[in-house]
């Protein structure tokens, strides 16, 4: 269905309705977040709901792009300059932190939306595969600049590790939110960089 373009204050309606739904979702659930709900939390009315979404289905896939964006810029942010494994160790730090923040509860705003909706939403699925490999192929650089800049061995695979790594997160946020203890993300993701270390050259010795 085409919708006329929004103006300022249509768009402003909209992106309140998107913010309410996606904590709602990641708190609860998809399933268990009704449209009521969203309407009571955004202070919007049904009328407006469906000025801007044909039905909950859609508004799920609006929710998975902010969500998206949202967790791309921040890792964006803390990965386009590392190139040493000093470096490595602050993004592991932010990432502990932003874990421990929360006492390890929710987990992965993306990873949640990916174990509740990929069996049952291809459309949903092939969006968050795509968000999860932009995910993975900024790890993958950052590895790729520690190589060049010596850290890691020339014959590493950037995608493999970061492949290796991105699982450590996920799994960290799985294993920290069934335990509420954020220290277990810390010991995933620790595991994960002891690995990519073995990757040193013989003459490099660095500490992370």
């Amino acid at each position: 269905m085409t919708r006329p373009k929004l103006t300022s204050r249509g768009m402003a309606t909209r992106n309140r309705i998107v913010m309410a739904a996606a904590e709602l979702m990641h708190v609860r659930g998809v399933a268990a977040t009704t449209i009521d709900e969203v309407l009571a939390s955004s202070a919007t009315s049904k009328s407006q709901f469906y000025q801007h979404f044909q039905d909950k289905t859609e508004l799920v896939y609006d929710v998975i792009s902010v969500r998206a964006d949202e967790i791309l810029s921040w890792q964006r942010l803390r990965l386009e300059k590392v190139d040493s494994f000093r470096g490595l160790q602050q993004w592991r730090d932010a990432m502990v932190q932003r874990c421990t923040l929360r006492r390890g509860l929710w987990g992965c705003e993306l990873g949640s939306l990916a174990a509740e909706l990929s069996d049952g939403d291809d459309k949903a699925r092939m969006s968050l595969a795509a968000h999860f490999a932009e995910w993975r192929e900024l790890l993958a650089t950052a590895l790729e600049r520690m190589r060049d800049n010596g850290v890691l061995a020339a014959e590493i695979d950037g995608p493999t590790l970061a492949t290796g790594l991105l699982a450590a997160v996920e799994g960290g946020y799985l294993l920290s939110q069934t335990a509420h203890d954020p220290r277990l993300m810390q010991t995933a993701i620790d595991s994960a960089i002891a690995h990519i270390a073995s990757f040193r050259p013989a003459e490099v010795d660095q500490a992370y």
